[in-house]
């Protein structure tokens, strides 16, 4: 099972993927980081070389070429953008959407020009965000409300919807911790 978890840039998905990694029995891996090891440069400097396009194709490979079980994977925000590796994820586990308002993902984003994301010319942070939002709702099997710093409090609502989520799905139980 691969547990998907997708939300804004800087929702926390990559921190979340880690923190509940052993309590599951599970690995995490960062989506971006695969990314990153495939290509040897960072991904704006990707982004910067080969465009946006070219970025958004290899992103959606990288994506749909995951095949390992017991993986908590952090994909990065653009995810949502690529429906067959959306449907390709939701076929190995559940979909979770770290949800986050535009104002805590502007707060915690700071300078995000060095980041890597996809933000279509002439569009605004704003702009993304609304069409994201359409696309997370829209994929998601468990919404998490992260919009705050109480992490641990959000882990253990995610280990509790997961709980829910798997027995009702009649896949394997979750470790309890």
């Amino acid at each position: 099972m691969i547990i998907t978890l997708v939300g804004m840039p800087a929702a926390g998905k990559s921190c979340m993927s880690r923190a509940i990694t052993k309590r599951l029995g599970m690995r995490a891996v960062d989506g971006d980081k695969v990314i990153v090891e495939r290509v040897g440069m960072e991904l704006w400097q990707y982004i910067e070389q080969n465009g946006l396009e070219a970025f958004k194709r290899l992103e959606a490979q990288t994506l749909m070429s995951i095949d390992e079980d017991d993986i908590i994977l952090a994909p990065g925000g653009s995810a949502i953008y690529y429906d067959d590796a959306m449907t390709y994820l939701k076929s190995r586990g559940p979909v979770v959407y770290l949800y986050v308002s535009f104002e805590t993902m502007k707060r915690r984003l700071g300078d995000y020009s060095k980041r890597g994301m996809v933000l279509e010319e002439g569009k605004t942070l704003r702009d993304m965000y609304d069409e994201r939002c359409l696309l997370l709702e829209k994929y998601a099997d468990i919404t998490i409300n992260c919009d705050g710093n109480k992490y641990p409090v959000y882990q253990q609502q995610l280990i509790e919807e997961l709980k829910k989520y798997t027995g009702s799905q009649q896949q394997p139980k979750l470790n309890p911790f």
